[in-house]
C-alpha cells in the first residue's frame, strides 16, 4: 500500500502540478513540427526536426528560466533573479543557427527566409514557454496565411517574368 501511495505522491507532485508545463512542451513541438513540415515540403535547408527542436528547446529553456525563480529564490531571501534572463540568451543561439543556413553564391543569397523562420520558431517556443498560447497560435496562423499570399505573389511574378519575350 505504501508503494502505491508513493507512486501517487510522485504522480501528483511531478505530473499533475506541472501538467501545464508538459502541455507547453507538447504545443511547442507541434507548432515547430508544422512550420518545419512547411519548410521541408519546399526542400529548404532546415526541415521538420530542426524547427521542432528549436521550438521545443526554446520553450524548455524559457520554462526552466521562469520556474527556477520560484524554486531557487526561496533558498535565500536576498536572492534576486530575472526570470527571462536565460530565455534572452536564446536569441543569440538562434542567430548562430540562422547564420548557418544562409548561403552565398556570387551575388545570390539563399536561406534568409529559413534563418528568419529559425528565429520565429524560437520566438514561438519562448512564447509558449511563457504561457502566451493564444498570442502564439494567432501569430503562427497569421504568418502562415501571409506566407501563402507571399508565395502566390512570388509565383505570379516569376510566371510573368518567364513569359516576357526578350
Amino acid at each position: 500500500m505504501k508503494r502505491v501511495e508513493a507512486i501517487y505522491s510522485w504522480f501528483e507532485r511531478y505530473l499533475l502540478d506541472d501538467s501545464e508545463m508538459y502541455l507547453r512542451i507538447l504545443l511547442s513541438a507541434v507548432l515547430g513540427f508544422i512550420i518545419g513540415w512547411d519548410r521541408e515540403s519546399k526542400s529548404k535547408p532546415a526541415g521538420i526536426k530542426t524547427y521542432m527542436f528549436v521550438c521545443v528547446a526554446s520553450c524548455l529553456i524559457t520554462l526552466i528560466s521562469i520556474y527556477s525563480v520560484d524554486k531557487f529564490s526561496s533558498l535565500n531571501n536576498r536572492t534576486m533573479m530575472d526570470p527571462l534572463r536565460l530565455a534572452a540568451q536564446i536569441v543569440t543561439g538562434l542567430g548562430f543557427l540562422g547564420a548557418g543556413v544562409i548561403l552565398k553564391n556570387g551575388l545570390e543569397v539563399k536561406g534568409l527566409t529559413s534563418a528568419a523562420m529559425v528565429l520565429f520558431v524560437g520566438g514561438i517556443g519562448i512564447g509558449i514557454g511563457a504561457g502566451f498560447y493564444a498570442l502564439i497560435v494567432f501569430a503562427v496562423l497569421v504568418s502562415m496565411v501571409m506566407v501563402r499570399i507571399g508565395n502566390a505573389i512570388e509565383q505570379s511574378k516569376f510566371v510573368r517574368a518567364k513569359g516576357k519575350p526578350e
